[in-house]
């Protein structure tokens, strides 16, 4: 066996050696000193988006990127958001990194987010952004959002005795919110939570650089991945077939449904073409629902919650700008979010500062290509920054989806702001330190003290 490990390590390195040599003498982008066989990992510290952000910076001249070399992930360039040369090749850019974990969990790399840029990833980008983001869909969804904010604020009333302060875990209660609007979007029904079987999960590790490493099981990886796949699909399939049966009952007895959820719409789209759009191919598209979004929003508005804590000044002021633009006695609702222009700088500004989904998810080039002059390889991966710069703002839904978190956050966070008053917990100030993954979250979950606001007592009541 230990034979085996040493010339596995001894092959490793050679390929390592060869793959830098093999891009020796081309016109790579400019890149910091980088160690013998390991590359730049040693600059990838605890806060890998906030390092490659000075490092864009200090060796991006022209609005190039920097060139890095690390071996986990082979060589890759860092293409920062505002990079004038990256739109024009972005097509060079638009595969998705496959590893052995995007093939498992995600359908054999079919799903939305893991498929190769072509003409079956433009079909499910389609689908999903006329079924769910388009603007007739979201209008069609503000009753759920509205429904579910409600019911936030009423569990939250429930929950204090209207004078005393009460200790709340924020966190929970928005990532129930969440849960909740895609649950009832998706399958027209709340449910329990699944057992968090939809926290983001590592899409490339050691294992798919060092396949040795696969087949004698290391840390049981494989294994892992498998039964959370299994755990995802008997969920996903479930809601499937009580669709189909509900479909089912009401044509037998011929009723007239009142609303179409996004599995019913699915397995509509499914009758008309059943070769192609297979259970696998609708599960790999409702799976995007629970993966995408839920728990980047609500991070971003853990985040929110926290500065304004940090700034009650701030907090204040958004709650007179509420105040005087909403009627007095009604609860906010999404018609009135444009009239709200600072709870919506005060989002903006807590997505600049803390990203919730600070890096996009590793893509690789499909082809040669030459940025601003520089050498770009085939097969080369590459990272992008989600920073936010001049009102531009990214969360891990992407495009489509950004517009619909965006819209939830703001009527979730109005209400909480209208109807309730807030103080930190203890003497000190919120913690703010951070834990990046996947995702940019909180060190501590957001504990604070709340009690309803006596002039908005007639309305919660």
């Amino acid at each position: 066996m230990e034979i085996l490990w040493c010339s596995d390590l001894i092959c490793f390195i050679l390929l390592m050696l060869n793959h830098q040599n093999k891009y020796k003498y081309k016109n790579l982008p400019p890149s910091p000193p980088a160690l013998p066989i390991f590359g730049h990992l040693h600059l990838l510290k605890t806060a890998p988006h906030r390092v490659l952000e000075s490092l864009s910076k200090k060796y991006g001249p022209r609005n190039v990127p920097p060139f890095l070399a690390a071996p986990w992930l082979h060589s890759f360039p860092l293409h920062p958001l505002l990079n004038n040369a990256f739109p024009r090749t972005i097509s060079s850019f638009a595969n998705r990194l496959e590893s052995h974990a995007t093939k498992i969990l995600g359908y054999n790399n079919t799903t939305l987010r893991f498929s190769p840029y072509g003409a079956h990833w433009k079909s499910l980008h389609r689908l999903i952004t006329i079924q769910v983001f388009s603007s007739a869909s979201l209008l069609h969804s503000t009753g759920i959002r509205a429904e579910e904010t409600r019911l936030l604020v009423k569990r939250l009333l429930q929950g204090s005795n209207q004078t005393a302060w009460r200790k709340v875990n924020l966190n929970s209660f928005l990532f129930q919110l969440v849960y909740d609007v895609v649950m009832v979007m998706v399958a027209g029904k709340r449910g329990s939570i699944v057992d968090n079987i939809f926290w983001p999960s590592l899409i490339i590790d050691i294992c798919d650089y060092v396949p040795l490493l696969r087949w004698v099981g290391f840390r049981g990886m494989e294994k892992k991945l498998v039964n959370l796949h299994k755990r995802r699909d008997s969920f996903l399939q479930g809601l499937v077939n009580e669709a189909r049966d509900n479909i089912g009952r009401s044509r037998s007895s011929s009723l007239v449904e009142e609303s179409k959820t996004f599995v019913q719409e699915l397995l509509r789209v499914q009758e008309a073409e059943p070769e192609y759009y297979t259970d696998e191919i609708l599960k790999g598209l409702i799976l995007q629902m629970f993966t995408a979004g839920i728990h980047t929003t609500t991070l971003a508005m853990e985040w929110v919650m926290s500065l304004l804590l940090n700034h009650p000044h701030e907090l204040e002021k958004a709650r007179n700008e509420i105040d005087n633009n909403i009627t007095h006695g009604k609860l906010l609702k999404d018609s009135d979010l444009p009239k709200l222009p600072f709870l919506r700088c005060i989002i903006n500004e807590t997505l600049r500062l803390y990203p919730v989904g600070p890096l996009l998810v590793p893509h690789s080039s499909s082809e040669d290509c030459k940025v601003e002059g520089f050498d770009i390889p085939r097969g080369l991966k590459t990272l992008k920054e989600y920073l936010m710069v001049l009102g531009l703002y990214h969360l891990e839904w992407g495009g489509p989806g950004s517009g619909m978190a965006m819209r939830l956050m703001g009527l979730a966070l109005g209400p909480l702001i209208q109807c309730f008053e807030w103080e930190r917990e203890g003497h000190g100030l919120v913690d703010l330190k951070e834990v990046c993954g996947l995702t940019l979250s909180k060190a501590k979950k957001l504990e604070a003290l709340y009690r309803p606001r006596p002039s908005m007592m007639n309305l919660l009541s």
